[in-house]
């Protein structure tokens, strides 16, 4: 089974907000306060500068994004993150602006079967962001990211 998720993770408000800027962005509720703006082709359009977004080490962050990232971090501290697994196997990324500026990252880190979530780049970006984990948890079940395998599905859940 699969796992696919390239999106902009940040408190709701902070989100809402930053989100009227970019024509056909949908936010989409997680658990502890956040939200996330799943990466389409519309998005990706919207918000680069045609520049190489690559300087990072995202697979699709779009040229010049992370200036805009920058920007809307004053209100608030916002991720960028990126994910695919295919069997257990695979990779994320992840970074945290805050206060107009990067924060932390980018983070990488190839992932095996066994890959412990509780230090993988995504769940280190969700504890900068104030996500907590429970008991038998880590911060990416904590705020709900299981609860879909594909940004589509995201999509489709905030319809």
């Amino acid at each position: 089974m699969s796992y696919e998720l390239q999106a902009v993770i940040a408190g709701d408000e902070v989100l809402r907000i930053a989100s009227r800027e970019v024509p056909g962005s949908q936010v989409v509720p997680l658990g502890q306060g956040l939200s996330l703006m799943p990466m389409t082709d519309e998005i990706f359009d919207a918000v680069t500068d045609g520049s190489d977004g690559g300087d990072l080490g995202f697979w699709r962050l779009p040229g010049g994004f992370d200036t805009l990232l920058a920007q809307w971090s004053a209100a608030g501290p916002i991720a960028y993150v990126e994910a695919e697994y295919f069997g257990g196997v695979g990779e994320q990324r992840a970074a945290v602006w805050a206060d107009g500026s990067l924060a932390l990252g980018p983070l990488d880190e190839p992932t095996k079967k066994w890959f412990s979530r509780a230090v993988s780049p995504i769940s280190q970006a969700l504890r900068r962001l104030g996500a907590r984990k429970s008991l038998g948890e880590d911060e990416f079940e904590a705020v709900g990211l299981d609860r879909h395998r594909t940004n589509e599905d995201w999509i489709s859940s905030a319809c």
